[in-house]
């Protein structure tokens, strides 16, 4: 089921890519990732509260706090950095870089989550970091 998943995590990222690249046109990149942040945040809460687990924020430990905490800080910051991104460059360049973060991922989850690297996930990064960037430093045809 997590592969259903991933896969709509990955359509509904490209749509907001390209949307986002369309709204940005006559907009300020941090005003624009404002507005999109106040909708996620709306929604994420309403389902919550449609789900009635807001109760479950008290059964957070101190150190999941704190990992939330950064992740969302990390968030924040990885959507400013895009969206600036994308105001000047081409949306399949910005991506295709800013996507590259799986094999920072891949690296990182092996160092503190204990991942195992087989020889195909670290094949498959290495095809993914020259594809990004073959794609970033290419000239506009």
């Amino acid at each position: 089921m997590w592969i259903i998943f991933a896969l709509l995590a990955a359509v509904c990222a490209a749509v907001v890519t390209i949307l986002t690249k369309a709204g940005l046109k006559n907009t300020d990149s941090n005003l624009a990732f404002a507005v999109q942040s106040v909708l996620i945040l709306v929604v994420t809460w309403t389902l919550v509260l449609a789900q009635g687990t807001v109760g479950k924020l008290k059964q957070l430990e101190k150190h999941e706090w704190i990992y939330l905490v950064t992740a969302g800080i990390l968030t924040a910051c990885s959507s400013l950095f895009t969206f600036r991104a994308l105001k000047s460059g081409d949306a399949s360049a910005v991506v295709t870089i800013e996507r590259s973060s799986l094999v920072f991922t891949i690296i990182l989850a092996a160092i503190f989550l204990k991942d195992k690297i087989t020889w195909q996930v670290a094949t498959s990064g290495g095809l993914i970091l020259a594809g990004a960037i073959l794609i970033g430093v290419s000239k506009k045809g």
